[in-house]
C-alpha cells in the first residue's frame, strides 16, 4: 500500500474486566476513542482482544481442543460475546467522530491446527483508503484440522502487519511493557528472549497470554516488522511516534 498504516491493538484486559464476566470498561473506551479522534489524519487499523467477553465462553466449551457436534454451540456463544465487545468499541469511536466499522474474523479468516492461515485483507485496504477505521477482534474461526478454534488478536496483528505493510505496530496493555522480574525489558529479540522470565495472565486466557503475544511478535520481527508493547496510558505517545517507555520486539 502507498499509505502508511498504523496497526494498533487494545488488549482485552484494558477494555474489559478480564477477571469478571463480560463487563466492558466504557470509560476507558471513551478515553481511547478521544485520543484517536484527535488524530484524524492517521491511517489506522484497530484490533482488540476479547478479555472477559469471549475467553470464559471459549474455555467453557473447550474450543481450543477442537469443535464437533458435542460443543458446536460454543461457536455461536463465543462469537456473540466478542462481537458484542466489538460493537462497544465501534460505538465509542463513532460517538467521538471516528468513522469506524467492525469486521468479524469468523467471516473472513481461516485457521489450521490453531494457526491463522488466511485473512481477507483487501476490504480492509479499501476501507482505510476511504478514511474508515476497520476494527477487528480475537474470534472463533473455522479450522481445517479442528473444526474451529480461537484466533487471538495477536495472531491477527501479525498477519495483517505483513499483508498491509504496516509502518508501525503497537499493542496497548495493562502493564508498562514486557516485564522480567518486575522490570520493563526495553528490547526483545530471538537472541535475548530465552533469558527472560515472562509470566502469563492469571485470568482465563485461551490464547496464551504474554508468552503467546511474544511468540507472534517475534515471528513478525522475522518478517522485518518491529512492534511496540506499552501501557495503555502511553497510547497517544505511540500514535505520535514518541517514546512510550515500553518494550520493542525487533529482529
Amino acid at each position: 500500500m502507498d499509505e502508511k498504516i498504523i496497526l494498533l491493538k487494545f488488549g482485552g484486559s484494558i477494555i474489559t474486566d478480564k477477571a469478571g464476566t463480560g463487563a466492558v470498561d466504557h470509560a476507558r473506551l471513551a478515553a481511547l476513542a478521544g485520543e484517536i479522534a484527535q488524530r484524524p489524519g492517521l491511517r489506522l487499523v484497530l484490533v482488540h482482544g476479547a478479555g472477559s467477553c469471549g475467553h470464559p465462553e471459549a474455555a467453557r466449551y473447550h474450543l481450543q481442543e477442537g469443535v464437533g457436534p458435542a460443543n458446536k454451540e460454543g461457536i455461536a456463544v463465543t462469537h456473540e460475546a466478542v462481537a458484542g465487545l466489538n460493537r462497544a468499541v465501534v460505538t465509542a469511536l463513532r460517538e467521538h467522530g471516528v468513522d469506524a466499522v467492525g469486521i468479524h474474523p469468523l467471516a473472513g479468516c481461516r485457521a489450521d491446527n490453531r494457526h491463522l492461515i488466511s485473512c481477507e485483507h483487501l476490504p480492509i485496504v479499501q476501507l482505510v483508503r476511504l478514511g474508515i477505521t476497520p476494527v477487528l477482534h480475537g474470534d472463533v474461526v473455522m479450522d481445517a484440522s479442528r473444526g474451529a478454534c480461537i484466533i487471538s488478536g495477536d495472531q491477527i496483528i501479525r498477519y495483517l502487519a505483513v499483508a498491509l505493510g504496516a509502518a508501525r505496530v503497537g499493542l496497548a496493555t495493562d502493564v508498562p511493557g514486557v516485564l522480567d522480574n518486575g522490570a520493563v525489558v526495553p528490547v526483545i529479540t530471538r537472541d535475548t528472549v530465552g533469558r527472560l522470565s515472562i509470566g502469563c495472565s492469571g485470568n482465563t486466557d485461551v490464547t496464551g497470554g504474554m508468552k503467546g503475544k511474544i511468540t507472534e511478535l517475534l515471528a513478525l520481527a522475522d518478517e522485518g516488522i518491529e512492534s511496540h508493547i506499552f501501557h495503555v496510558s502511553r497510547t497517544a505517545a505511540f500514535l505520535d511516534g514518541k517514546g512510550h517507555g515500553g518494550t520493542i520486539v525487533r529482529k
